[in-house]
């Protein structure tokens, strides 16, 4: 483990990851929505965003997924060192990280049981930038449409046929999260 792993936590954990657990969930009870998420500073290519999501939802006991370039030594390590987390295949995470290509193909991850839905994996996906623009959403928590920048529409619009099954999303760049829960209707623009 690299000295610089220590670095980059929470400074205040119980206040932090309260307010940072308040907007990830506004984020997915408000899909479309844009949250800015602080107070971790992760190793590249991991954004603070992602970083507070990891330290705020996973610990021990949640199995954590890096695809692609945040597969390195580290953000390994970092995510060891503040959440105790075990790094997984695929097939077994609860959590899966990265930018929206390595992510995929996405039917590698768990996406629950008709008994066990919430046996499913949440992907955080890392875009470039996001905005309020792009495919539109509808569905639960939405009043009458909202637009977010989505990597993709088809595989948003797959996943919401499988409901109640299907995989759950953060959309991540820099501090900003926005929250996609599988139950959203994702058309293209």
């Amino acid at each position: 483990m690299t000295p610089e792993a220590l670095l980059g936590g929470f400074t205040n954990a119980p206040v932090q990851s309260a307010l940072a657990f308040r907007s990830a969930l506004e984020a997915l009870a408000r899909p479309g929505t844009l949250h800015n998420l602080t107070g971790a500073l992760p190793p590249p290519p991991m954004s603070k965003a992602a970083g507070v999501l990891v330290l705020t939802l996973c610990d021990g006991t949640t199995p954590v997924h890096l695809a692609g370039p945040h597969d390195c030594a580290q953000v390994r390590d970092w995510i060891t060192f503040h959440t105790g987390a075990p790094l997984v295949a695929a097939d077994k995470a609860i959590f899966a990280i990265g930018t929206w290509a390595a992510l995929q193909p996405l039917d590698r991850y768990a996406i629950g049981q008709p008994d066990y839905p919430d046996r499913s994996v949440t992907l955080i996906a890392e875009l470039r930038a996001l905005t309020q623009t792009g495919p539109r959403l509808t569905g639960p928590g939405i009043k009458t449409e909202a637009r977010l920048s989505l990597p993709e529409t088809a595989a948003f619009a797959q996943n919401r046929l499988q409901f109640p099954l299907g995989f759950d999303c953060f959309v991540t760049a820099a501090d900003l999260v926005a929250g996609l829960p599988r139950s959203t209707k994702v058309e293209a623009a």
